[in-house]
Formats: structure tokens, C-alpha cells, sequence
């Protein structure tokens, strides 16, 4: 497909979502939700995919999925979405997580994690990137680390989220040391961990963001700081908040705005995606982002 802007590594899979009454989860043999127990296609590319798209941004999408019934329905998602998704088969299967989600849109994810040890992504689904690629945003997935160095090569820049990285996990190393931007949360990380990674990685910003307290961003020069806005509405659920965040920020500096305008986009956009269900009308469109913005 020609044309592209992005591309997206990684990141696609099925949650199930189960509402509760509060996190954490009262001790019991059993308790009831809140509400109905939902499956979404999902996860952090996906958003990420859904949320540049809502902005207008031609996107492609590389991941494994497996030959089962969730697989299906990844595929058939994208497919609706108008997003084109290039599904190497998933040995060990499609992605799965459970999502407990509290009243307040607080959320706790169970990961199966269900990726084969030591697996590398055949060439023929990375090789050659779609053809327009100029940015790609590499999720944390095992097999992802080793396409850093030849999308290096291709000359694309890069983008990674650490997520709840502690600032030692060596797991996140090659992502958070090989990526031009990185985005990480604060709920765990070390503090000094934004200025090790520009001092020994390839970054020139580290953006780590904060829930309702807002978002630093780091740099070279200095620091600068957004508190969160308000949403417009209730806070409904924070699943893919942070992929808005990421995805509006990232559109920003591609379309070349300075820091503090990608900033003030970013915030706007996580807090938005917070007000509905996690799904392809959960992210901010262009106009609407612009409206609020301006």
C-alpha cells in the first residue's frame, strides 16, 4: 500500500474487559461485575493505529497474529477500520489480556504475554516498509527489538512507549536506548531514568507522562511540563489513553510543531480518549483537536 506515514510495530491482540467495583479486587471465591463482560480488539498499537488515523494520518500496522478465533477477529477489525495489517502467523497464538476496570477508569491489565521466546518477524513482512513510511512507533514486543537496527537504516524515525517501565528492567533497554522519542509512564520509574536515556541513547526526547498530574517532557535543553485538561466529559475508561497521547503528539511533531504545541496536543488527546470505551470512536479527531486546541 502506498502512501503511508506511519508505521506501527507490535501492539495488537484481544482484551477482555471486566468491570469491578474497585482495584484492587476484593479477596473472594467469586464476586460480580459491574456490568457485562466485553471482548475488544485492542491493545497498544492498535490504539496507537486507531488514534493516528482518527487525526487524519495514513497508517500501516506489522504484528503476528495467530490462526484462531481471536486472530480472526483482529484481522477482520482492521479490515473494517480501513487499516492495513500485515499478520505474520503467531506461533504460540494471538495476544490476549484481561482488564479489570474500576468505576473511576483506573485499570489493571493481566497480559498473557504469550509470545515464543528467541522468535524473529520473517523479512518479507518488514522488508520493504510500505512504501511513504517516514515514522515508525515500535511497541515493546520481544521480536521488535531486533528491526531496530535496519529500520535505522531505512532512515525512518523511531518512537517506542516504555509503559510502566522502572528505569531498570532490561527488558525495555534496546527500545528505550534506540528510539528518537521515547514515551514512558511515571507510575514506577526511576527518577534520573529520562536523563540516562538521553545521555546514553539515541533520543532527543523523553516524554513521561502522568495520569491526571500531566506530562514532562526532557530534552537536551531543558524540561518543560503540561498539567492534564479536563476531558469535557466523565472519565469512563483509561484504556488507550496514553496511546492518544502518544499518537497526537507524535502526528504534531511529524507535521512539524514546535515541543509545547505537541505537548498541548497530547494531553488534549489522552484526556479525551478517556471519556469513552476504548474503540475506534474513543480518539480525537483532527477538527476536534484543533477546536479545543486553539
Amino acid at each position: 500500500m502506498s502512501g503511508m506515514t506511519f508505521l506501527v510495530i507490535g501492539g495488537t491482540g484481544v482484551d477482555t474487559v471486566v468491570p469491578v467495583a474497585d482495584l484492587p479486587v476484593l479477596g473472594a471465591d467469586s464476586a460480580r461485575p459491574r456490568g457485562p463482560i466485553t471482548d475488544h480488539v485492542s491493545h497498544t498499537g492498535t490504539c496507537v493505529a486507531l488514534a493516528l488515523k482518527a487525526l487524519g494520518e495514513r497508517v500501516t500496522v506489522i504484528d503476528t497474529v495467530g490462526d484462531d478465533e481471536p486472530g480472526r477477529r483482529v484481522v477482520a477489525a482492521f479490515a473494517e477500520w480501513g487499516i492495513e495489517l500485515r499478520a505474520a502467523p503467531a506461533p504460540a497464538g494471538t495476544r490476549r489480556a484481561v482488564n479489570l476496570m474500576s468505576p473511576d477508569g483506573r485499570r489493571l491489565s493481566l497480559y498473557d504475554g504469550r509470545d515464543v521466546p528467541g522468535y524473529r518477524l520473517p523479512e518479507e513482512f518488514h522488508r520493504p516498509l510500505p512504501a511513504g513510511v517516514r515514522h515508525a512507533h515500535v511497541t515493546i514486543m520481544d521480536y521488535a527489538r531486533h528491526l531496530l537496527p535496519s529500520l535505522r537504516e531505512s532512515g525512518v524515525t523511531i518512537s517506542t512507549d516504555l509503559h510502566d517501565w522502572d528505569g531498570a528492567n532490561p527488558h525495555h533497554l534496546d527500545f528505550a536506548l534506540g528510539a528518537d522519542i521515547v514515551f514512558v509512564s511515571a507510575v514506577q520509574l526511576a527518577e534520573g531514568a529520562p536523563a540516562r536515556i538521553l545521555a546514553e541513547g539515541r533520543a532527543t526526547k523523553v516524554v513521561v507522562t502522568d495520569g491526571g498530574k500531566g506530562a514532562d517532557l526532557y530534552t537536551r535543553d531543558g524540561t518543560a511540563h503540561r498539567d492534564a485538561v479536563d476531558p469535557g466529559a466523565p472519565i469512563v475508561d483509561t484504556n488507550g489513553a496514553g496511546d492518544a497521547f502518544a499518537a497526537a503528539f507524535l502526528s504534531a511533531w511529524l507535521g512539524g510543531a514546535d515541543d509545547g504545541a505537541c505537548l498541548d496536543r497530547a494531553v488534549i488527546a489522552g484526556a479525551y480518549a478517556c471519556t469513552a470505551p476504548v474503540g475506534a470512536g474513543a480518539f480525537i479527531d483532527r477538527d476536534t483537536l484543533a477546536g479545543r486546541w486553539t
